[in-house]
């Protein structure tokens, strides 16, 4: 048994056992030690590791064989490696979640949820040398209480980047800061939830229709198929609004078509109604140009919203709303109710990355890094699940895939978790859940490839002990096959 005191990486206490004939290799017993260690909270995400020397000389090991642990355990996506820093625990390890794609605090080593970004890769120094410079310059009054309609400084400074690569028409004076796009979602709600149904995509996001119910607003489902949502189901009376994820849908992935994007406008148009277009992710695209936002075709009948939950972390809850002149009123009226506004200081912060470029070429630098871990997933699907097939990859940081056979989700969720794999089954992500169905959607971002090899490798393990569904079960009936809205 040893225990490590060094300042490079606190105390961490790891049992080996020595002497015994039938004793595990000392190197198997130190993966296991730091394994459990990550898995218990012992190590807690993103804590410091000893150096290796440094652990080595505590335990009587070689350094050679804790180089080797460590190597194993970045392997398996447990550690990161920070060139000059040290090794940490990685933020993937320790996050996990539910069949209704949301995250809980679960130990799981290979979680594939799709809310996230690659989290280690956070531009610390750049946010905290922005955040710097801000509580540097920034005058007294700077600290009061903040503008609910959102810094004046974040807003002339999105006005020009959505404008730049979004093709939307912003004049700050449009634009209203929110916590999130989640935010946004409750403040649209309270705002004219009593005057009309809410179109929303099915398959959608679960957690934003819980957002939107809880807030007042009527839900309608619109289904979803190969060129994203059927507008022509738009056609119920009384509908007001539609919310949509027309540069890459969520969960499918799929890129609404040019000719339903002019369908839906053309809705708009001809109701009154108002878009809500949700721009969630699509920063990241991989085979395939840019798609523009909609909003730059009519800024008056749609609302556009973004965030940096993808971008950056979703931990900053900064998010922003584009909206038709005659809704900021409102809009900022219900903000107003809700907190008297978002943190200033950080939203001058991010003002300072997107005028200074370095927001930019993070972007650039993580579209190369998602784009390689996209191609390890659709590797590793196509080695250890051949019968599956991958979709929805052309931009984003999920995949959707395809099994090849309906499963029993939830009992495959179980199975993976017991190999430390999170899933998530996109029966799920419909209005009316389907629990048996051949879908996943896996996300990537926060996982490194090695990672993602030993997840896929894990989840066909899992898969491969289901039963197979009891005769004459199957998927349930497909809603985009369907002719009518669901409630």
């Amino acid at each position: 048994m040893g225990t490590n005191s060094s300042s490079g990486g606190g105390e961490l206490l790891v049992e080996l056992e020595r002497g015994s004939p039938t004793r595990r290799p000392l190197r198997a017993q130190l993966e296991d030690g730091l394994r459990e260690a990550v898995r218990s909270g012992r190590l807690p995400a993103h804590s410091r590791l000893p150096a290796t020397r440094e652990l080595a000389a505590d335990l009587g090991l070689s350094r050679r064989l804790v180089v080797d642990a460590y190597a194993q355990l970045l392997a398996e996506g447990y550690l990161v490696a920070r060139r000059g820093a040290g090794t940490f625990v990685a933020g993937a390890a320790v996050a996990g979640g539910t069949a209704e794609i949301e995250p809980r605090a679960h130990t799981l080593a290979f979680d594939f949820f799709p809310g996230y970004p690659d989290l280690s890769a956070f531009p610390r120094q750049t946010w905290l040398r922005a955040l710097r410079e801000t509580l540097r310059d920034a005058p007294d009054s700077t600290l009061g209480y903040p503008n609910p309609r959102g810094a004046p400084e974040l807003r002339q400074a999105l006005a020009g980047h959505l404008g730049r690569v979004r093709g939307v028409v912003a004049d700050p004076d449009t634009i209203v800061i929110v916590a999130g796009v989640a935010q946004g979602f409750a403040l649209l709600a309270r705002t004219l939830g009593r005057e009309f149904p809410f179109a929303v995509e099915d398959p959608g996001m679960p957690v934003h229709r819980v957002i939107l119910e809880a807030n007042g607003a009527s839900l309608v489902g619109l289904p979803v198929d190969d060129e994203g949502a059927r507008v022509e189901d738009l056609r119920v009376p009384g509908l007001g609004l539609a919310i949509v994820t027309p540069a890459h849908q969520s969960p499918t992935g799929v890129g609404m078509s040019p000719e339903r994007r002019a369908a839906l406008l053309a809705w708009a148009g001809e109701t009154g109604g108002l878009v809500v277009e949700d721009d969630y992710d699509a920063e990241f695209r991989y085979d395939r140009a840019p798609l523009a936002a909609m909003q730059g075709l009519a800024p008056e009948r749609v609302a556009y919203m973004g965030t940096v939950s993808k971008t950056l972390a979703p931990a900053l809850r900064l998010g922003w709303m584009v909206l038709p002149a005659r809704l900021v009123g409102p809009l900022i009226e219900q903000k107003e109710h809700a907190d008297h506004g978002s943190p200033t200081l950080d939203q001058l912060a991010l003002a300072r990355m997107l005028e200074s470029g370095a927001y930019d070429r993070h972007l650039r630098q993580a579209r190369r890094r998602y784009r390689a871990r996209r191609d390890a997933l659709v590797r590793a699907v196509s080695e250890h699940l051949p019968a599956a097939r991958v979709t929805g990859i052309a931009a984003g940081l999920h995949a959707i895939v395809r099994l090849g056979r309906p499963v029993d989700a939830l009992a495959l969720v179980g199975a993976a978790r017991k190999r430390s794999v999170g899933v998530y089954p996109l029966g799920y992500a419909f209005m009316q859940p389907r629990p048996l169905d051949d879908g996943l959607v896996l996300g990537y971002a926060n996982l490194a490839e090695p990672a993602i090899e030993e997840g896929i490798r894990r989840l066909a393990e899992a898969l491969a002990e289901l039963p197979p569904p009891e005769p004459g079960r199957g998927p349930a009936a497909d809603t985009n096959d369907g002719g009518a809205m669901s409630r």
